[in-house]
């Protein structure tokens, strides 16, 4: 299949980095590795994965297995919170690099806040030394609340490059995003299609889906693009994996825009980051 590539987002600390990747939590390492390959060959430059996912390893695979140069691919991990101190962050990246086999980490986020710790600013300070000896390109968040965002930035003077977290037409986190664009981060959504599935189904999307000739899943990432967020969408199969990179050669119009955000029910993201964590 023939398809659109991923146009790049000039991040706040001079990386470029692809608008739409593959998702890979929850596959294992045998059933990543294909659908990285597989990734990777319709098209997708952005690999999403974490060292909680148990799959480093099998991304790497993907990756080395593939007629993709290293240099093309920009590949995103995260750590726990075990490793949130400065000197932690440099090992959690050298433990990430190597499962992945890679010499350097295109975006290396912290996967959760953990406040009853209370040591995710030393964890971004350890992002920022590694950003500025060049072993990653770019560092930033996973499930931060703006209170957490605003401490980072505080005490160490640089903003992060994105803040990934749950976001789909049933949870269209406004208030998060604006705060987001306030500093120059890029929103990144994970679970972009709802979790569970039922999402999809509503009979808006399905009636967009029917108008715009597409899946449903490909309006609601459409969707996305349109808000100008990042997104990492999962899948193991190969045709949804090139139906979902298959979203830049329409445009959905401001109408319908608004129709799949109004199905915003204020639904909570799940968990809440300030009293869960890994």
């Amino acid at each position: 299949m023939d398809t659109a590539a991923a146009p790049l987002v000039e991040l706040v600390n001079g990386a470029r980095m692809p608008q739409l990747g593959l998702g890979t939590w929850p596959l294992d390492d045998a059933d990543v590795e294909v659908a990285v390959r597989r990734a990777l060959d319709s098209g997708y430059r952005l690999v999403d994965t974490a060292e909680n996912y148990d799959n480093e390893v099998g991304v790497g695979r993907g990756i080395a297995g593939s007629a993709v140069a290293r240099e093309d691919i920009f590949v995103t991990t995260k750590f726990n919170r075990r490793w949130h101190s400065v000197d932690g962050a440099r090992r959690a990246f050298e433990a990430s690099a190597e499962r992945l086999g890679v010499d350097y980490i295109d975006l290396l986020l912290i996967h959760w806040p953990n406040p009853e710790q209370d040591r995710y600013v030393e964890a971004f300070a350890g992002l920022v030394e590694l950003l500025r000896q060049g072993r990653v390109r770019a560092i930033g968040t996973s499930n931060f609340k703006p209170a957490h965002l605003d401490r980072i930035v505080s005490e160490t003077g640089v903003v992060p490059d994105v803040n990934q977290i749950q976001l789909h037409p049933r949870a269209t986190r406004a208030g998060l995003r604006e705060f987001h664009a306030g500093y120059g981060i890029l929103t990144e959504s994970w679970s972009p299609i709802g979790r569970g599935g039922d999402l999809l189904e509503e009979p808006v999307i399905a009636e967009l889906a029917r108008r715009y000739g597409r899946t449903p899943a490909q309006i609601v990432l459409r969707w996305h693009v349109e808000l100008g967020l990042a997104v990492v969408p999962k899948s193991a199969d190969a045709q949804r994996i090139g139906q979902n990179i298959d979203v830049f050669d329409f445009a959905l119009d401001s109408d319908d825009i608004a129709r799949l955000s109004a199905l915003d029910s204020g639904e909570e993201p799940a968990p809440d980051s300030d009293v869960f964590g890994h």
